[in-house]
């Protein structure tokens, strides 16, 4: 079968060279000299992971720094002042990283700056709790008097004095289209957080970060709009839009519940979802494991909040599946106010750094949101077709190549596409079409599509989502008893394989079993006998 994917990548592809003259080049990046790394020197396991970041991206030694911090999660704001903040501006200024001077308003900056990016480290806490205000909540401002915040989104300004507690400030590089390194914002540094439920999970980040970038990140993508609030929606939505321009095959959810248990979300590289609590989907399938250095989201006002467990909330319980990076927030951010999913995704794809992509997204700093994962992580720079090959990566890169080689030619490329998935045979490329046609509005011919792919592919779980597409057509179309009657059908066939628990919960959604009949023996008006 490989040996057939490979002839098939050849017929995509003129050459390297075409490859690399179609793709824009990389933008600048930050590298290890820009890089400080934060660790708590009271925690053992902390300073090893520092070093252990340290050598993975060859950061200088002497760009470590450790400072005796309090050993929980959550901390007041005098502490915050006392171990951290104040600490690590005197650590910069005696390591000569930074240049200051007071404005006009009498408050004192950085006006150069060595280091553009701080990591901190599993060990350093995460939330600044609240100090309690006496004002009044105004209606018109509801961040004023809030001024509990997540640490690193406080450290990200840490080198400006005299600043206000309460509220938010501006974040200068938000929808930046260039690196920090292109930028003069000495005020200003990047952070991200390498930390997760488990020391050995933050292990797992670190090395699966740098192992993807040597081939980069290839595989399919799931996109959950939830239809809560039209500007998150449409995040989302522009998310499944830029996937399809680059050539990355995108399932999406469409309907109000977020993707129902243990849905078949195989080869999962990227996701983008909201809006649940605590993790939900395909995430509750005990066997399910995101692709090594995959990005995923899911947009909760309290996704961050622990880190801890990993089966409560997003970010931590994302990591645990093997995200190798992700986003959160630690209080209620307000939606305006978080990250913008279809930024982080444009950015990403653009060839930025993991940590830029993020503060891209982000228009505030000193506010509830926090990036976790390496911030040099870049997981598409070889979108040109450079970099090591792997076996479970060509269908995705000949999906890639295709969509170089015909960019605005669709009817061929998906011809091209759908010949190949029959000769190969490659139910991931006749999926990849009909998703396409399913986003131009083409339902028919996706269904057609989805029939091969069905056809074609070998794994039970894989035919089950095939099934899933259909049948959410019929939803879309509001053809209930269609749907109702696939899902019953579906159910017969696939017997007890955990993905077949997702048809299950669409049924209890379109048809939802009776009420439970009542007990009289537990109505104390009726009298026993």
């Amino acid at each position: 079968m490989i040996t057939g994917m490979l002839r098939e990548m050849r017929k995509f592809v003129l050459s390297a060279v075409v490859w690399l003259a179609l793709v824009p080049a990389l933008p600048a990046m930050p590298g290890p000299e820009d890089v400080a790394v934060l660790y708590n020197s009271a925690d053992p396991e902390s300073l090893k992971l520092a070093e252990i970041y340290r050598d993975a991206r060859h950061i200088p030694q002497e760009h470590l720094i450790g400072l005796p911090m309090p050993a929980r999660q959550d901390i007041t704001r005098d502490e915050y002042d006392q171990t951290i903040r104040n600490p690590l501006r005197g650590e910069f200024r005696k390591r000569g990283w930074v240049q200051l001077a007071k404005d006009s308003s009498g408050i004192v900056l950085p006006i150069k700056n060595k280091i553009r990016i701080l990591v901190t480290m599993r060990g350093v806490p995460l939330r600044i709790l609240p100090v309690p205000d006496k004002e009044q909540p105004n209606p018109q401002n509801p961040t004023a008097g809030h001024n509990e915040a997540s640490v690193d989104s406080d450290l990200a300004i840490f080198g400006v004095e005299g600043l206000p507690m309460d509220g938010i400030l501006k974040n200068q590089f938000f929808q930046s289209e260039k690196s920090i390194t292109e930028q003069n914002f000495p005020f200003l540094v990047l952070t991200a957080r390498i930390d997760a439920p488990r020391y050995e999970t933050c292990e797992r980040m670190i090395r699966d970060a740098t192992e993807t970038e040597k081939t980069g990140l290839w595989g399919r993508a799931y996109v959950d709009v939830a239809n809560k609030a039209p500007q998150g929606d449409q995040w989302l939505l522009n998310v499944a839009k830029v996937n399809l321009a680059a050539g990355i095959p995108t399932v999406v959810d469409v309907f109000n519940d977020t993707f129902p248990k243990n849905y078949p979300a195989t080869d999962m590289a990227l996701y983008y979802g909201w809006y649940d609590w605590n993790v939900s989907g395909p995430f509750l399938n005990p066997a399910f494991r995101l692709k090594k250095g995959a990005v995923a989201m899911h947009l909760h006002s309290f996704s961050a909040e622990q880190l801890r467990d990993g089966n409560k909330n997003w970010s931590g319980a994302l990591l645990e599946r093997g995200a190798a990076a992700t986003v959160g927030n630690v209080y209620e951010p307000y939606l305006h106010l978080t990250h913008y999913f279809d930024i982080i995704q444009k950015s990403l794809l653009a060839g930025h750094t993991w940590v830029e992509a993020a503060w891209m997204a982000m228009p505030v700093t000193s506010w509830q949101g926090v990036v976790l994962g390496d911030p040099l992580y870049c997981p598409y720079q070889h979108l040109d077709g450079s970099g090591e090959k792997k076996e479970a990566d060509t269908e995705y890169r000949a999906l890639r190549a295709a969509m170089l080689q015909w960019p605005t030619d669709s009817v061929k490329r998906r011809q091209e596409i759908t010949q190949a998935a029959e000769r190969m045979p490659s139910g991931t490329l006749a999926e990849a079409v009909g998703l396409e046609y399913l986003a131009n509005g083409r339902p028919a011919d996706a269904a057609d599509s989805f029939r091969t792919a069905k056809r074609l592919y070998v794994s039970n779980a894989d035919k089950l989502r095939q099934d899933l597409n259909l049948i959410a057509m019929d939803r879309v179309a509001d053809r209930k008893p269609l749907a109702v009657q696939a899902l019953r059908d579906a159910k017969a066939k696939y017997g007890p394989i955990p993905e077949s628990e997702a048809l299950q919960g669409w049924l209890d959604i379109l048809d939802p079993p009776p009420p439970p009949l009542a007990d009289p023996t537990r109505n104390p008006s009726v009298k026993k006998p």
